[in-house]
This record gives structure tokens, sequence and C-alpha cells, in this order.
């Protein structure tokens, strides 16, 4: 058995046959994700009082249980499951799927697993999320990751248009799955022999014998002696760092650090009788202490591109709270930033990006959001750039959202080149809708400036879709790595 690091697996696909005969088969809970879906949703339905309670304590202590080894023990789980969603519609549990997966489910993606999803899409594969969960739970995942394929459990849906409380046909769990995978491959020219499959539990061990090329991630105790006895590879992703006193401790002398050095530095400047020249040296100061306090650094590919083209709109792609942090480090000064409305209300940012001069977007109104870029336009054509996130609010996963065309209006109608910024792992070191800085290394890409002045507004679409195009290639193959 051997225990293959992330970046050999990486190599494992890039060497592999390219193109659709090529299967990529993800398991989901414990593989992709760390942890189960299952549980959000359950936590969120006794946060809303909407769900028996009984059912719900019998739903997570089988879903954080190793007892579910047999298609039969799943098949009482998934009871238990299914009662709790009966009489509602696929519209309202697809709605709730979505909003968890944000929330939730999303920023528990292993990075790892996000990336070898990456290489094999690159690579041409038929990639494929094949779970024992519904498509409630694998579809927003499958959608933010790019992937087109998923096997899950189907559910019965009455005559009423409501869930029936039962699932429709067999689910791919045990067997199951390798039966699904078997009927799948047929049905799209599969070459299973050519093909990978990843998964941690021992109830895959069919499902992963059913490739020539499986892989144990993050494997179960039955798994892993499966493994050892196949000669299965098998690797485990590192989890989310432990949150403790001296983490807490480290993010309030961040957010003192961050506050302290800006005001220091505004009144600098102010008393040297230049806002401007304050809000440069409060910026950097904060940005550095905040920086030294968190124990976070900054590992910077391209940095020259951020002097050598200025003024400019800077994009970022946007993952979490630190991203401001490094913003400040990497920049310096000499920008402005570019945000939702709803930020003007933040306690702890909004006051800062109002000393900012930030061009606050209510993206509800779009003749409100042209009228807020014109202060924009104007400080870019007084030599001070930009800093937009154009996906407009934080993603769930390393992938990059859709990106809006505003800032790259902003950039034609000023004329100045767009420049991309791409941040591979604040996410990794303060998720989503946390609030604790873990300490570590930021990496991040500079990318060389874009110039839009002859870009046609009829073929927009198509360029800014380019654009994010340079943050999936960038995350995935980081400039410098073999």
């Amino acid at each position: 058995m051997s225990r293959p690091s992330p970046e050999s697996l990486l190599d494992d696909v890039r060497n592999a046959p390219e193109g659709p005969s090529v299967g990529a088969f993800f398991d989901f809970d414990g593989t992709v994700i760390a942890g189960y879906s299952v549980v959000s949703f359950m936590r969120h339905h006794i946060t809303h009082l909407d769900i028996d309670v009984p059912t719900t304590v019998r739903t997570l202590a089988a879903a954080g249980s190793q007892s579910l080894e047999t298609e039969e023990d799943f098949t009482k789980f998934l009871g238990i499951t299914l009662r709790s969603w009966a009489g509602r519609t696929p519209e309202e549990l697809e709605k709730l799927g979505r909003q968890l997966f944000r929330d939730e489910i999303g920023p528990s993606v292993y990075p790892e697993a996000w990336r070898l999803v990456r290489a094999h899409l690159e690579a041409g594969h038929t990639v494929v999320l094949a779970s024992s969960a519904t498509r409630f739970q694998v579809g927003p995942a499958a959608d933010a990751l790019g992937v087109d394929h998923t096997i899950y459990t189907s559910l019965e849906v009455g005559e009423d248009g409501r869930l029936t409380g039962r699932p429709d046909g067999r689910s791919p769990y045990g067997e199951g799955k390798a039966a699904a995978v078997k009927d799948f491959a047929a049905a799209h020219q599969i070459d299973l022999e050519a093909s990978f499959a990843y998964s941690n539990g021992n109830e895959d061990v069919p499902f992963l014998a059913t490739v020539g090329r499986p892989t144990a991630v993050n494997p179960s105790s039955g798994l892993r002696r499966a493994a050892a006895e196949r000669g299965w590879p098998t690797i485990d992703f590192p989890g989310r760092p432990w949150t403790g006193p001296l983490e807490v401790a480290r993010t309030v002398g961040t957010y003192a650090g961050m506050m302290g050095g800006f005001v220091t530095g505004l009144g600098l400047g102010l008393l040297g009788g230049s806002r401007r020249a304050g809000l440069n040296l409060g910026i950097g100061l904060g940005g550095d202490l905040s920086l030294l306090a968190s124990g976070v650094t900054l590992d910077v590919v391209g940095g020259h591109h951020i002097w050598e083209n200025q003024p400019a709109v800077f994009l970022f792609n946007h993952q979490s709270q630190l991203d401001v942090l490094v913003l400040g480090g990497l920049l310096r000064g000499n920008f402005a930033p570019v945000a939702k409305v709803e930020l003007a209300n933040n306690p702890l940012f909004g006051p800062l990006m109002r000393l900012l001069e930030t061009a606050f977007i209510d993206r509800a109104d779009s003749t409100q959001a042209r009228k807020a870029l014109e202060p924009a336009v104007e400080r870019l054509r007084s030599g001070v750039s930009v800093v937009i996130a154009p996906e407009g609010t934080r993603s769930a996963t390393p992938s990059p959202g859709r990106f809006k065309k505003g800032a790259f209006h902003l950039a034609m109608q000023a004329g100045v080149p767009v420049i991309p910024l791409v941040f591979r792992n604040t996410g990794e070191l303060m998720s989503r809708n946390a609030m604790v800085i873990h300490p570590g290394t930021v990496q991040v890409a500079v990318l060389p400036p874009i110039d839009v002045s002859s870009w046609d507004p009829a073929d927009l679409d198509e360029h800014v879709e380019g654009v994010r195009q340079q943050y999936l290639d960038t995350l995935a193959n980081w400039p410098g790595e073999d």
C-alpha cells in the first residue's frame, strides 16, 4: 500500500490518458467535504424548530457512528432522514441545499479534493460526484465545483408534488453504488480500467474496486485495512486547523493592529497636510501590524505588476474577511475599494471602508449601482487605483463564483487595465463565516495586467469568463510549482 502526497496524486492525473473516456468518480461526504452534509440539514431543522427532535437525534447519532456497514443499515438510516423531509417540496429542499452549501458545507470542501477535481476536469475526464446522499446535498457542490455529472439517492415525489419520505429506487450505497457506477460507465462509454475513484468509507470497497485506479481518501479503519490488503494507495487530507485560546488572542491582536495602525498612519498624514498620504500610510501600517499579529505571511508571485501598472482596477477572489488584511499588506495604499452597500453597516469594517472612500454599490438597484461607480471612475482618473471582488460575495469553495461585469465596465470607462490578484488559501486560514484567523502563509499570484481598451461591450460576457478562467487555471496550476 502506497501513501502518495497530494502533489503525486495530481501528477498521476496529469500523466493519465486524456479525454472523456476516463472517469473520475468522487464520493462526497468525508471525501470531498469534511464531515457529513446531512448534519447541516438537521442542525438547520433544529434551529428553526421545524422537525421532530427525536428523529433528528437519531439521524445525527447514526451519521456520527461507524455502524452503517451494510445496505440494510444504510436503508434504516436513510428512512430516518427522509421521514423528516416528507411533505416538503423538492423546490424547498433545493433552496435549502443551496443556502446550506453556501454558508456551511462549501467551506468544508477539502482544498486537496478541489484541486484533484480541477486536474481531472483539465484533463477532459468525465468527473462524477457519486454519493448515497440526495441531490439536495450533492447538487450545489457539483455546481460549485464545475462537475456536470452526479449519482445520488433519488427521492419519491407524490402526486401532490411533495416528497413521500421514501427513496425512489435503489440507493447508491455499497454494492448499489458500484452498480450505479457500472451503469453510468456503460451509458457514457467510460473505460473503468483507466478510470479513477476516491472514497473514505468501508462501504465503498465495491465502488473503489470498479475502477483501475482507486484511492482511499481519509479512510476509515475498515477501508484502511481493505486498501492495505488490495494494495490501494491511501491519503489523509489535513483538516481545518484547531481553534484555541492562542488563535483567539492573535485574532483580537490582529484587529487591534489593523485599526491602530490605520488610525496612526491617517493621523500622521493629516498632520502633514495630506489625507491621501495618511490613508496610504495607514493602510500599509495597518496591514503590516495585523498580519504580524495574526501570524500570517504573504508569499507573492508577480508582485511587480502592482507597482508598474497603476492606476488599475485590481480584482481579487473573495474567500473570507482575511482578504481585507491581505489587500492592505499587499497593495500598501493608493487604492479605494468598491463594495456591496451592506458592508457600510458592518460594525468592524464599515467605518474603515468609509474612511477609505469606498464606493458602496446597491446590487439590487442597477441604476444606483451605475451611479455609485462614478466616484470610483473619478478616483481612477485622479491616479488612485480601485479594488473589487468581481464575484460580489465570498465564495463557498476555492472555485471563484461567477464574475459580475461592473469591474470591467469601470476599467473600460476609466481607460485603465484590470489586474487579477489570485488568493490561493485565505479561506483555509479563515473560513467564509469565521471570525478567528489561523497563522500560516497566504499565497498570492499577481497576474499580468489586462488591457480592456479594445473590448467590445457586445463580447463582454466572453471576456469576463476568460478572466475567471485565468483564476481557475492559476489556482489549479500555481506558478512556480511543477
